[in-house]
């Protein structure tokens, strides 16, 4: 049987990656709320005029019009870009950013450069690689669902009508931290390993966590759409993550 750790009350934001929406977190929101924590999932603005930097700006006005502080700040692959920025903007209101299977960008990197050590030759080549992904230079259509660790196929029926395209250009938009970005907050980086999605360099961030300082290293034993397949264990530790909060 799963053991939920027994924390205090947090406040949880769940930032979703690329192609999902926030129904994405239905089943991961609804042991966090049973459990008495307070949970939002946005859904973050996928029309083709979209950037980072507006997504960013919607999380941090969600989190500044209704006063919160305090918070867990959860992002998943893309949306890993999006809570650095947000984390910038608002450092005092943030208690813990996780990093679920996502990118942890420097001050500068888009989603190609984030990944550690990589050179701007690599960089580019991996921009070129997604422009590849797009037949028309403006959306990134969603991956098979078995690529990201959903092979049931009832599963599967049910989650890809709710896909939807992602605009390129979020993901070719370079993130500008003005505040420090990150430095100084504590942070959880959560591995998905079943397969791990190499291709995305997402292990190479959880090596860099697993040295510790401001990091707490986890893994799941599920593919990239983790909280979609295993919800329970995504929860787990996302509570852990809120109970070892300062």
């Amino acid at each position: 049987m799963l053991l939920f750790p027994m924390t205090q009350t947090s406040t949880f934001i769940l930032v979703h990656g690329a192609n999902l929406g926030g129904w994405c977190w239905q089943d991961v929101r609804a042991i966090l709320e049973a459990h008495g924590h307070d949970v939002l999932s946005p859904s973050l603005n996928l029309s083709l005029t979209a950037s980072l930097d507006q997504h960013i700006a919607e999380v941090t006005e969600l989190i500044v019009s209704r006063d919160l502080h305090g918070i867990v700040l959860v992002g998943h692959s893309y949306g890993g870009m999006v809570i650095t920025g947000v984390a910038d903007r608002v450092r005092s209101r943030i208690a813990r950013l996780v990093y679920l299977d996502a990118a942890v960008p420097g001050d500068g990197d888009d989603f190609a450069s984030h990944i550690p050590d990589l050179s701007a030759a690599e960089a580019e080549a991996r921009r070129a690689f997604y422009r590849s992904l797009s037949a028309d230079g403006l959306w990134l259509a969603p991956p098979p669902l078995q690529l990201v660790g959903i092979t049931d196929a009832d599963a599967i029926a049910s989650i890809t009508p709710r896909l939807v395209p992602h605009p390129l250009a979020t993901w070719l938009q370079p993130v500008r931290l003005q505040n420090g970005g990150t430095a100084g907050l504590p942070k959880t980086y959560i591995l998905a390993t079943n397969p791990p999605t190499d291709v995305m360099g997402y292990p190479r961030h959880g090596e860099a966590a697993k040295e510790g300082g401001e990091w707490t290293y986890r893994e799941i034993q599920a593919g990239h759409a983790l909280m979609l397949a295993a919800p329970n264990e995504t929860a787990a530790l996302l509570m852990e993550a809120a109970a070892n909060a300062p």
